[in-house]
């Protein structure tokens, strides 16, 4: 099933990189004859309705390969929490332990027995339930997914069994390991007004106390039809799926009013700092700064900071730290993207030996570089290659292609088309870069979170202690 599932929509990929060539060549073109992206985008045949019960339907019928991809798009991620942190999460667990008509674990079992994929994720602002199947299973898939959604079992019995697992994920996954602390204390220090700051799979005294209560709340609240998105795309016929789809879903019941939390972010007014004790092997450091929400007109330009500081091994970061000065075994940065804010963080692991204070010091010397003497044109160029073969490979599977279509409706209300992405990509100048950088990745405005080991804390203490002394104050 593996070669299946993952096989890559061959005709679609040729189409979309032959147009994309056709563009990337076009740059060369002279400025009187303003180049345009011939790149072909699927999603011109989408089919898209909204049930009587609030239900958002998106349909993309495509007979290339035998597979469908199924996603139900959840507008609820662990932001919508307003009493128990870590209750979106939970539910993503639950969904899977039975239902008034199905057995637990049954869905999953259906699923993978005709050799298909089924699973889920949580994040900060949605929560997305996904299956990949042949053509003659999607049947199947629609009355499964109709049942859980309707009649799932939110029993004391189901929550005490969920809750133990999600407990230990977080040991495992969070607790237990130095990038998982250093970075769940990096967003509670960057967001710390707003509800992105709590982990998605929430803090463990409150995944210890959710009640049964709490989860059905939160259950008729979210789940509710007028909150949901179901996407197909791939080898279906769109009338009969359509009908079948209406029948399955259109009992789902419609939520009065889905509330959502009014904390805005608050802007950050001077530099934090945090450590975190924790026997890691080498000192860590993450840092973040507060950027736009996804959307926003400088979100590409970010995207190209981001590539031209660690995207591969010719980036800015991994030649001066891991390369040229040895002194990081990696060292990275990103632009993270949400509904109502966005992170722009970065990350390095000292070599053993190495001071974190200098890995820190050079780290923030090539990213204030940028934003006092910019990026080269080579720079730049190259950056945008490496987005757009990205972004178009992104799509060549039907998987993709339905999360793109998920993501891009819960967010924006529509799928912006390719040759729009592209000419974003494009747009951003090498001014435009050093400019956002200075804007939003000011000293002043960092977040600074180290892991350490207890050793290291002592001998800071110890430090500390030698100046108090020398200078007669008592700590």
């Amino acid at each position: 099933m593996d070669a299946l599932i993952i096989v890559t929509v061959a005709t679609l990929l040729t189409s979309l990189l032959v147009g994309f060539s056709v563009g990337l060549a076009a740059e060369t073109a002279s400025a009187e004859e303003p180049s345009r992206p011939a790149v072909r985008d699927p999603i011109e045949n989408l089919f898209e309705t909204k049930l009587a019960n609030g239900l958002r339907v998106v349909l993309l019928e495509d007979h290339r390969t035998p597979v469908v991809a199924l996603q139900i798009w959840v507008d609820a991620g662990s932001s919508d929490e307003s009493f128990y942190t870590g209750i979106a999460h939970l539910f993503e667990h639950m969904m899977f332990k039975g239902s008034k008509n199905i057995d637990p674990e049954v869905h999953a079992q259906l699923i993978n027995a005709r050799g298909g994929r089924i699973n889920a994720y949580t994040n900060r602002d949605v929560t997305v339930y996904h299956e990949d199947v042949t053509a003659e299973s999607l049947p199947l898939v629609i009355d499964l997914e109709a049942e859980r959604f309707l009649n799932l079992d939110i029993s004391q019995s189901t929550l005490d069994s969920e809750r133990e697992v999600v407990l230990e994920e977080r040991r495992l996954r969070t607790e237990d390991t130095p990038n998982g602390r250093g970075f769940e204390a990096l967003t509670a220090l960057v967001w710390k007004a707003h509800p992105y700051r709590w982990p998605v799979i929430g803090w463990r005294s409150d995944v210890e106390q959710v009640t049964v209560e709490a989860c059905q709340d939160f259950f008729d609240t979210y789940y509710a039809a007028n909150n949901l998105t179901l996407v197909i795309v791939g080898d279906f016929q769109t009338d009969p799926t359509m009908k079948q789809i209406e029948r399955a879903f259109g009992r789902l019941p419609t939520a009065e009013s889905i509330p959502r939390n009014p904390t805005v972010v608050v802007a950050q007014r001077g530099a934090r700092r945090s450590d975190v004790y924790f026997d890691a092997k080498i000192p860590l450091l993450f840092a973040g700064w507060h950027a736009p929400e996804t959307g926003h007109p400088d979100g590409e330009a970010l995207d190209l900071a981001s590539q031209i500081l660690s995207g591969g091994r010719s980036s800015r970061l991994y030649r001066s730290l891991v390369h040229e000065k040895e002194l990081a075994l990696y060292a990275h940065g990103s632009y993270w993207e949400f509904t109502d804010a966005g992170m722009f963080y970065a990350s390095a692991g000292a070599r053993p030996g190495v001071s974190l204070d200098e890995v820190e010091a050079l780290f923030m010397a090539e990213i204030d570089r940028i934003g006092t003497d910019g990026v080269s044109e080579e720079e730049v160029a190259r950056a945008r290659r490496q987005m757009e073969v990205a972004l178009v490979n992104r799509f060549a599977t039907n998987h993709s292609m339905a999360s793109r279509i998920g993501r891009e409706i819960v967010s924006f209300g529509r799928v912006r088309p390719l040759s729009e992405r592209i000419e974003a990509i494009r747009g951003v100048t090498a001014a435009d870069i050093q400019r956002v950088v200075a804007t939003y990745l000011k000293p002043e405005s960092r977040s600074i979170i180290r892991v350490i080991a207890p050793e290291s804390r002592s001998a800071v203490n110890a430090e500390l202690d030698s100046v108090a002394s020398r200078e007669g104050v008592t700590r």
